[in-house]
């Protein structure tokens, strides 16, 4: 009896939990979700130009394309919940109609045990059951049978009770899942109705970019070779890190080669002066044994342990978790690698890092430890290379800085006040490379 009513408590208690499971499991899709939703919401803040130059048609055009990207991954996302809370949804209606079983077969038992009860209620009844035993060992026997059926029937009663409740819980859980289903499928509707009106949006642009082709490309020509002028620079001065690195693991080798040389000549005197020891004392005391050369000190095996080689096994580490290295709301409107503009002709672009718009006076920070290894101009701008082991993060476009050559900075740390142009957009261009190989920084930044 002690076990049964230990079961019945587990069983009791084991509901909460899972309960709290699936609450749980719908929250953090809600959290996700809610962190794309503020993104988007303060995206739309960074308005476009009303000019209709090229150059502003262009930023408006790559503002557009970035702000469409990111609306559809929030609805992939949306799309991917919903099936996620489909299946939790399934897995609760199979749950609740086991339980539901269960608490009917325990209904009917119940049902069973109070009607044998009630036809034998009588005092009477129980004693003459127990005394027409035909011995002690008999009477002892059902006397104990009428206790025990009796707990029985109240542990009944519990188990329908406990039973109860755990379909009321499960229901409650169901109805909860059903409903974060349709507000989803809501939310997904009127996203799907932004995204037509943007989609319409950058159609408009490309029309009207479309009429300019000479225009565009003139514009395009000129942004292509100032970006070229730009990578020129910032190769020669990650050319220039990658030697003084190199220099100081030649100087690291050679110091680690004198160091050894000197254990070794240390070493060897010693033994030398051991054996002219050992021989003096031989030859003191008339003995002609020769004494064995004592074995020279086992020197420690040298470890590696720079701070360049910690530094770039965390930063490793960290691949698609780094923050985003600009403060405030941002849209990527410039992606890395050659890709075509959707709608435009014989218009490709070839990115070395990523463009990412945010609102004027945003600052770019730094996405992880490391020391400013160079600052250089480039139009008026200032442009920085942060090391981080032999990985370089290079920040552009920027009014001011807060940094300085050398200077040892951390993680969200601001290097410098992000220059606005005259059309009113405030664009760092970022690029991520690990020596001389340029990276994807999308890769590697978490969104």
């Amino acid at each position: 009896m002690k076990r049964i009513v230990g079961l019945l408590v587990v069983l009791g208690v084991g509901l909460m939990p899972l309960r709290a499971q699936t609450t749980r499991a719908i929250r953090q899709l809600e959290q996700q979700r809610n962190e794309l939703k503020e993104q988007i919401a303060a995206s739309e803040t960074l308005l476009q130009s009303t000019k209709k130059d090229v150059k502003s048609q262009l930023a408006d055009l790559a503002l557009i394309t970035g702000q469409i990207d990111e609306r559809q991954k929030y609805l992939n996302t949306i799309e991917s919940d919903v099936q996620t809370i489909q299946q939790e949804v399934d897995r609760l209606q199979t749950e609740l109609s086991r339980l539901e079983k269960e608490l009917a077969d325990k209904k009917a038992k119940y049902e069973r045990s109070v009607k044998y009860m009630y036809r034998n209620k009588s005092i009477q009844e129980k004693l003459m059951f127990i005394f027409s035993a035909e011995n002690l060992t008999q009477m002892y026997r059902r006397m104990r049978y009428v206790r025990e059926y009796a707990d029985f029937q109240r542990l009944q009663g519990i188990q329908v009770q406990r039973k109860q409740q755990q379909v009321t819980a499960k229901q409650r859980t169901l109805v909860a899942s059903r409903k974060a289903k349709e507000e989803l499928l809501a939310q997904g509707e009127a996203e799907k109705q932004k995204l037509q009106e943007q989609e319409q949006q950058r159609k408009t642009l490309v029309a009207s970019l479309q009429k300019k082709q000479r225009s565009l490309q003139s514009e395009l020509n000129k942004q292509r070779k100032s970006a070229n002028k730009l990578n020129a620079q910032i190769d020669r001065l990650i050319e220039i890190e990658i030697e003084k690195a190199r220099k100081r693991e030649e100087e690291r080798k050679a110091a680690e080669a004198r160091r050894l040389a000197e254990e070794k000549r240390l070493a060897e005197a010693r033994a030398a002066e051991a054996r002219r020891k050992e021989a003096a004392r031989t030859e003191t005391s008339g003995s002609k044994e020769v004494a064995p050369t004592p074995a020279a000190p086992k020197m420690d095996t040298y470890k590696v342990d720079s701070d360049d080689r910690t530094l770039v096994s965390s930063f490793e580490k960290n691949r698609g978790a780094l923050p985003v290295p600009i403060t405030g709301p941002y849209v990527i409107v410039g992606h890395y690698g050659q890709y075509d503009v959707p709608g435009l002709r014989n218009v490709r672009l070839d990115n070395k890092g990523i463009d990412i718009k945010g609102q004027a006076g945003a600052n770019a920070r730094a996405i992880f430890d490391g020391e400013v290894s160079a600052i250089f101009q480039y139009n008026g701008l200032t442009n920085v290379l942060v090391r981080h082991g032999n990985y370089i993060s290079v920040y552009c476009n920027l009014q001011s800085v807060q940094v300085q050559k050398g200077s040892k900075i951390h993680t969200r740390d601001i290097i410098g006040k992000i220059h606005t142009n005259a059309e009113g957009n405030t664009i760092l261009h970022f690029q991520l490379r690990k020596e001389t190989a340029k990276l994807n920084p999308e890769v590697w930044i978490r969104r």
